[in-house]
């Protein structure tokens, strides 16, 4: 302690950094393969509209599943996202 009523501080080092930075270079990569495969399908979806075929994304229940009165309905970020695929979403209903 020293002299008078000063308060005696002691120091601990600072935690490293590694693991956040560890996190944020295995974030970064997640992001850049997400990319590349939005980048890969909207190229495969592209190749397939020029040889002419249609395409399309069809959701189907389990065999077991049982009938709802609930109709699915697409968000406009759901359609968007279609889009951004060439899809055009069905409005039926």
């Amino acid at each position: 302690m020293t002299s008078g009523s000063e308060p005696v501080w002691y120091r601990k080092p600072m935690p490293t950094r590694r693991h956040a930075d560890q996190l944020m270079e295995k974030l970064l990569r997640a992001i850049e393969l997400s990319l590349r495969a939005t980048e890969a399908s909207r190229d495969a979806v592209q190749e397939i509209l020029k040889r002419g075929a249609e395409t399309g994304i069809l959701f189907k229940g389990a065999g077991h599943a049982r009938p709802t009165s609930h109709a699915y309905e697409l968000t406009d970020q759901d359609r968007d996202f279609l889009r951004s695929l060439s899809i055009q979403p069905d409005t039926r209903g």
